[in-house]
This record gives structure tokens, sequence and C-alpha cells, in this order.
């Protein structure tokens, strides 16, 4: 039996990775910034869930949440650092007080996370880390900028880390789902109070008012959680798991675009070392 730490298990893919978790009879700590609306998921598994407020931006709460684990629990096997939300707005739209609130949720509460648990896996050796990210990250549309700049930070945070932790037996991996029927396209997000009509048909498109996708998504919030579990409990698991058809197509695009982009400018890149 594994115990698993999730964040932002209110709604979305953390409350589906938190129901299929208590499912299979392990133990699970759900949080969110709002702990009633995690309170059911403890009271309907009263041995092995353990509902804790957690907001991590808030270096008190993070360890607050991690002792509540280790005391309950004897420790954390896997941290899923899920808590997050959208954020769209042109690059010049964006303001900068919800800017930084978004890499202080995204980045550095990711950062706080790890950094709590790590000390426990270290003295048992084992324990893997994942951080949600986004195919955002990879194909960067309009008005996603923000949003795109904090998941690339994260895939590259979580690749040293991968590197650094493999000698010591823990393993650290990246999520990047495509979309999926939850409300991160709806309620949870959010965008900037301006919008500027020079982005009408570029990053205006996708402001809440004018965006058309929220509810009709392809991805399985369900079969996102089962495919996360499966990928964790492997002998190896990947460094980067893509989930949905939109991820890997969208994946492979991307790649695609990138070579192509390199072959062009070869040439020019490998004129620049010191003659010989």
């Amino acid at each position: 039996m594994s115990t698993w730490l999730i964040t932002g298990c209110s709604t979305g893919l953390g409350r589906a990775f938190a129901d299929a978790v208590l499912a299979r009879g392990d133990n699970a700590v759900v949080t969110a910034r709002d702990v009633t609306a995690v309170q059911d998921l403890a009271d309907a598994h009263p041995e092995t869930a353990l509902a804790v407020a957690l907001d991590v931006t808030d270096d008190a709460q993070v360890h607050a949440a991690v002792q509540a684990a280790q005391d309950r629990f004897g420790g954390i096997d896997v941290l899923v650092n899920n808590a997050g939300y959208g954020y769209r707005a042109a690059v010049e739209e964006g303001e900068d007080g919800p800017v930084r609130e978004l890499f202080d949720t995204h980045v550095f509460g990711t950062v706080r996370t790890i950094k709590a648990v790590l000390p426990g896996m270290r003295e048992r050796g084992s324990g893997t880390i994942v951080n949600l990210s986004s195919i955002g990250a990879r194909i960067s549309p309009e008005g996603s900028g923000y949003y795109a700049a904090v998941k690339a930070a994260i895939e590259a945070l979580t690749l040293s880390l991968r590197k650094e932790l493999a000698p010591l037996g823990i393993t650290a991996m990246v999520v990047e789902p495509g979309g999926f029927r939850t409300d991160f396209a709806g309620r949870s997000l959010r965008q900037s109070a301006e919008a500027i009509p020079a982005y009408a048909d570029t990053a205006g498109k996708r402001r809440k008012e004018n965006d058309t996708v929220h509810g009709t998504q392809k991805g399985d919030p369900t079969k996102a959680a089962a495919a996360l579990i499966e990928a964790v409990e492997c002998a190896e698991p990947p460094f980067m798991l893509l989930l949905g058809n939109d991820a890997s197509d969208g994946f492979r695009a991307a790649l695609d675009a990138l070579r192509s982009e390199v072959d062009t400018w070869e040439t020019l890149s490998r004129s620049t070392d010191f003659d010989d």
C-alpha cells in the first residue's frame, strides 16, 4: 500500500486522481485550499484518506500538510503536484499581480511541496514526484503565453530534478495533459481584465466569452487517473507522460516544427565557434 499526497483535489484531474488512488485501497492525503471541498473523500474512506487544507503558496500550510501525512501514514511515497489554474491573456495584456500569483502557485508552489517531501523520501531511499504540466508548454497557443511559461518552467525543473534524484532511488516525472472535461476551461479559468482590440483575432478568440471548447473536451479524467497510476507503478516511469490524443498529436507536430527550424538554421548555428 502506497501513500499519496495530491494537491488540488477539489475538482478536475486532482479529484480524479484522488478517487482512483482511494478506490484501489492506497492511502491518500487529499488537499484543497478549502478543506470542506475534499472532506467527503475522507468521510468515504476513513481508514485511508486524510483531508488537509493546503494553499501551496503558503509555506506553513505546505509543511503542515506533509507533517500530517507523516503522522497519519508514516511517510509519503508519491507526491502529485496538481494544484493550479489557467490564465489567459495576450502577453501585453497580462497584469503584474495575477501573473506573479500564477508563477507563485504553479512554479514556486511546486518547489515548496518538493522541498517539503524530499527529506523523507531521501531517508527512505524511495519515492515518486509527479508534476503536472500541460501540452500548452509545448504548443504555446495565443493567449496562453504566461500559462505555457509556468508549465515549461516546471518541465525544465523536473528534468534536472530527475537527474539529481535518480542515484537516490527517487523518480521525478512530468504529466502533460491535453484537454480534459473538467472545470479548467470554465469556472477555474482566469484571464486579464483588459482585452486589447489588436489581439481580437489571436488571443481574443480564446477568452472565456469567446471560447466554446469548455464541456466538449475529449479527455476523460477517470482514464487519465488510471494512466497516471500505471505509469507511476511501472518499473521505469517515464520522464514525460502525455495524456490524450490531442496532447500526443500536438507534441509531435511541435517537435516536427522545431526540428525543421533547427535544420533550416543549422549552418548559421554552427558558425559561431572559434576557428581551429
